[in-house]
């Protein structure tokens, strides 16, 4: 995909991967340290999970097509190189999601896991989703300075 509508297809995905994988993060964090929280999210939040981890190679595959047409810049290479370690990031998202998929259905059946692995899990996710939220914003500020000008952070 290189172009919707005559628009860069990457100018249009970034916005989904800026807003949905902050959002995936936030949902996952509440379904791993809020019970009732699991309960009502846990598929809507792995559905995105799993959706964002489809969408981020899509969307830094149309950024090389996109970087191909406007050229090559010390900030571009720069955005392109946090931007294809975005994928690590979500893959994580989707573990993170998976492993609250498990104690859910675990629970439904009857043998929840113990309190201490579940801490231990609420960390994980929470780090996890932290950590893709802070590349999504390190990602997304890169590419703003590569395309507006100014320093690269």
């Amino acid at each position: 995909m290189s172009t919707f509508n005559g628009l860069p297809a990457h100018v249009l995905l970034v916005h989904f991967i800026v807003v949905l994988v902050p959002l995936t993060a936030v949902l996952l964090i509440l379904c791993a340290v809020w019970p009732a929280a699991r309960v009502r999210l846990i598929w809507p939040a792995a559905l995105l999970a799993v959706g964002m981890l489809i969408l981020t190679p899509l969307t830094t595959n149309a950024g090389e097509w996109f970087r191909d047409h406007i050229g090559d810049t010390p900030a571009i290479q720069r955005h392109q190189h946090l931007g294809d370690q975005m994928v690590y990031f979500v893959a994580a998202l989707v573990i993170a999601a998976a492993v609250l998929v498990f104690v859910h259905v675990r629970g439904n059946r009857g043998k929840p896991v113990g309190r201490a692995l579940l801490t231990v899990i609420a960390v994980l996710v929470v780090v996890a989703g932290g950590a893709a939220t802070w590349q999504t914003y390190r990602v997304g500020d890169s590419g703003a300075h590569a395309v507006w000008g100014g320093t690269v952070s």
